[in-house]
C-alpha cells in the first residue's frame, strides 16, 4: 500500500481541466503549447500525455469553456489554437478556489502528529 503506483508526472484526477483553462488563462494557445507551458510551469514535474490533453481540450470546447479556431503555430504548421470563453474564466475562476480550499485541507491534515 505504501508503494507509490503512479510514475512520477501523473496529474491528481480530476486537475487536467483546470491547468488546460490556466494555461489558457494568458491568451490563445495551440494544445502542444498547453502542454508545455504546464509542464514548464511546474518546473518539469507536470506532464500531460497527447491521449489525455486534446480530449480534455475537446470536452472543454464542447462545454463552451474553450473557442477554437486554426492559425499557423511559430513554426508555420497548422494548428488549432485555443482560447478562453467568458463562462472559462468564470469556471476557472470556481475550480481554482475549490483547489486552494482543498490543498490546504490536506496540507492540514498532513501536518497534524
Amino acid at each position: 500500500m505504501g508503494e507509490r503506483m503512479e510514475k512520477q508526472g501523473d496529474l491528481v484526477q480530476g486537475t487536467l481541466d483546470m491547468l488546460v483553462l490556466k494555461a489558457l488563462a494568458r491568451g490563445a494557445k495551440h494544445g502542444y503549447a498547453v502542454a508545455e507551458w504546464i509542464h514548464e510551469s511546474s518546473n518539469d514535474v507536470l506532464q500531460v500525455e497527447e491521449g489525455a490533453l486534446y480530449p480534455a481540450l475537446h470536452r472543454l470546447e464542447l462545454r463552451g469553456l474553450l473557442s477554437a479556431e486554426w492559425g499557423s503555430s511559430e513554426n508555420n504548421r497548422r494548428a488549432k489554437f485555443y482560447a478562453l470563453t467568458a463562462a472559462g474564466r468564470k469556471e476557472l475562476a470556481q475550480e481554482a478556489e475549490y483547489w486552494r480550499r482543498m490543498s490546504g485541507a490536506i496540507a492540514r491534515v498532513m501536518q497534524t502528529a
